[in-house]
Parts: structure tokens; C-alpha cells; sequence
């Protein structure tokens, strides 16, 4: 029987899948909020990457670049639909009701903002990492950070005054 070899770039590939597929995920459904869709731009970035073959210079930069591809993704994605909740796939990734409340909350952000506040708190960016990916000021990251925790926080109010 003859063994199949395993080319170096079919190796990198499945490296890069099982490395930063999740995060890619996470990152596509905080944009989109849809299950299905978040997939769809994970695999987009992954068959850009296959046909652009691009060089690193570590795997940081290949991260970046990983985010920033996923992003535009999914700003495209968007542009070409109305941007629909689906309640059930976030109560998918919830355990109670109170953190399904906020995800819920976070997915209703404009893009800008819902992007730098994954990107801060659940990646752990520091906000001029986060503006090297995104082409932006840092400045400009501190500002998009401070507006949508100030939607957040007056959405969260009125949910908790009811």
C-alpha cells in the first residue's frame, strides 16, 4: 500500500486551521451574529490565505493579518445583507441568561465598535495592536473602546430597570 505524503504547505494549512480557526470564529460571529455566516468568512480567510500565499515575518504578524482579512470579510458580508440577530446561536455559546443578555447586547453594536471591544476583551489586544490591525489610530481605538462601553452601558441600565 502506498503512504500518502503530506506536502509542507498542506501541513501549514492544518496548522493554521487548528490554531486560529476558533478565534477567527468567535471574531466572525461577534460581527455577523449569525452561526452559518461566521463560518462562511472563517472559510473565506482560509482560501485567502491558500491563494495568496502571503510571508511573515512571525506568527503575530500571520494573527494580524488572520484578523484583519476576517474583518473585511465580514464587513463585506454585511454590506451584502441586513444584519439579523439570531437569538439561538448566541444562546448556543451563553450559559445564563444574564450573559446572553449581554452578548446580545454586544452583537448589537455598530461593527466598529463591537470589533475593537472583542478584540480588548476577549482576544486581550492592547489598544495599539489593535490599531495596527485595523489601520487606525490608537487614539481611535480608545475612542471606539469608550463609546461602545458607554452603549453597553446604557443599554445594560435600561435592561436592568425594567
Amino acid at each position: 500500500m502506498k503512504e500518502l505524503s503530506v506536502r509542507p504547505a498542506d501541513k501549514d494549512l492544518e496548522n493554521l486551521v487548528l490554531i486560529y480557526s476558533n478565534m477567527l470564529f468567535k471574531l466572525c460571529f461577534t460581527i455577523l451574529c449569525n452561526n452559518a455566516d461566521a463560518e462562511d468568512a472563517v472559510s473565506d480567510v482560509m482560501v485567502r490565505y491558500i491563494t495568496s500565499s502571503p510571508d511573515f515575518s512571525d506568527d503575530e504578524h500571520k494573527k494580524a493579518w488572520l484578523i484583519r482579512v476576517a474583518t473585511n470579510i465580514c464587513k463585506d458580508m454585511l454590506r451584502k445583507r441586513r444584519n439579523h440577530l439570531n437569538i439561538d446561536d448566541i444562546c448556543e455559546y451563553c450559559q445564563t441568561e444574564e450573559r446572553t443578555n449581554i452578548v446580545s447586547e454586544i452583537l448589537n453594536l455598530p461593527v466598529k465598535y463591537k470589533t475593537v471591544i472583542y478584540l480588548y476583551y476577549i482576544e486581550g489586544y492592547k489598544t495599539k495592536e489593535i490599531a495596527d490591525i485595523l489601520s487606525v489610530t490608537p487614539s481611535a481605538v480608545r475612542k471606539r473602546l469608550q463609546y461602545g462601553r458607554n452603549m453597553l452601558r446604557i443599554e445594560y441600565g435600561k435592561d436592568g430597570s425594567e
